[in-house]
């Protein structure tokens, strides 16, 4: 039920991005994505992360239209990009809200078949009309979740929490007892919803501000910077505080009922990812009939009950989260939403390229002046 990894890598140089935007549809290209390219009309590869398909999705696609289905693997959105600009052809990427609005930019995307894809009456309102893709041309939800804070609730104070939201990450009550997910972009967010900015700023003082917040947590609190191992560890108690994305929130917290999730209200990340198509995928008719598919109930249960995190099928979620559902009362696993001060990561290669920059000197234990 977790995902293999959300770690969202930003080191990509600039110079190797421009060198890279003629492959695969990116500017400068003339290749027509409405067209199929050529390839096996019975083949589909997917590109997307590890661990994020539901146990029988993929062999009931297959032996519904009797075709064949490549998955491959990314470990970053960055990793991602870098691979289709290069040209890499595939037929559907799973990435996430802010590179999709990169690749919308800079024309790497088709529009879905909407005489194929039709089953938007399914989904959640929450999920769909996301600035990026307000019609939902580009792009059909396939997990949406939160950032928040996993606490034993033997241990830690709801009250605090409540109280100092993100700052409690400052509160050397809990030093030594909390895990810190290695993601600069995350530990920004957090730097900056505590301080009251926007998670999207591109001010200097702002970003220098939350580079100090965050050398405080490092320098005073000892936390362990942790990925996927959080999980296990969180679950079995080894920490009192970990930073978690919210369906692998949803996994420690059905089973560990001491665990609690909280996402202060000083504001979090409300992220997306979501199923698109290259222009130069090979086979995008059966790509369309993919995306349609995953829409379904059936294939939307599976997708949940097997990952963790929340589905955009409107049935699949009363279900689940239903008297009997495997996430009744379970408070990670639907997001919030119509909360203000919650944002979306916006494309901002300047911020992408400090962060990365401060994120290597926060954790190399630097004293910010």
């Amino acid at each position: 039920m977790k995902r293999k990894t959300r770690l969202l890598s930003m080191v990509l140089g600039s110079a190797l991005l421009v060198s890279l935007l003629t492959a695969c549809g990116g500017p400068g290209t003339d290749f027509d994505g409405t067209n199929k390219a050529s390839g096996d009309s019975d083949t589909l590869k997917i590109y997307t992360t590890g661990e994020y398909t539901g146990e029988n999705l993929i062999e009931n696609f297959e032996d519904q239209y009797d075709c064949r289905v490549i998955m491959e693997y990314f470990d970053s959105n960055e990793m991602m990009y870098t691979k289709i600009s290069a040209g890499d052809a595939y037929d559907i990427i799973i990435p996430s809200d802010y590179m999709i609005e990169r690749m919308l930019n800079e024309d790497y995307l088709q529009p879905l078949d909407k005489e194929i894809v039709t089953n938007f009456d399914l989904m959640t309102e929450d999920s769909l009309g996301l600035d990026f893709d307000p019609d939902n041309d580009y792009t059909v939800p396939y997990f949406w979740g939160s950032v928040g804070i996993v606490y034993n609730k033997n241990n830690v104070s709801l009250d605090d929490l409540k109280k100092e939201g993100w700052n409690i990450l400052q509160d050397t009550k809990y030093a030594g007892k909390l895990y810190l997910y290695d993601s600069e972009r995350d530990s920004f967010m957090m730097a900056f919803k505590a301080l009251g900015y926007s998670m999207n700023t591109s001010d200097d003082d702002e970003i220098n501000a939350a580079y100090k917040w965050l050398c405080d947590v490092n320098n005073t609190m000892n936390p362990v910077y942790v990925t996927d191992e959080i999980i296990d560890n969180m679950i079995n108690g080894t920490k009192d505080i970990g930073i978690v994305y919210s369906g692998d929130a949803s996994y420690i917290l059905s089973e560990n009922p001491d665990m609690g999730y909280y996402c202060p209200d000083q504001g979090t990340n409300i992220w997306y990812d979501c199923m698109v198509i290259p222009k130069c995928a090979p086979n995008p008719e059966l790509a369309n009939e993919f995306i349609n598919y995953v829409m379904t109930y059936e294939s939307a249960l599976d997708n949940t009950e097997t990952v963790g995190y929340t589905s955009p099928n409107k049935e699949v979620v009363e279900e689940v989260t239903g008297e009997g559902g495997m996430f009744e009362g379970n408070e990670a696993y639907i997001p919030r939403s119509g909360f203000a001060k919650d944002e979306v990561f916006h494309d901002n290669e300047y911020l992408r390229q400090k962060v990365a920059e401060l994120w290597i000197k926060v954790k190399a234990g630097s004293k910010a002046e």
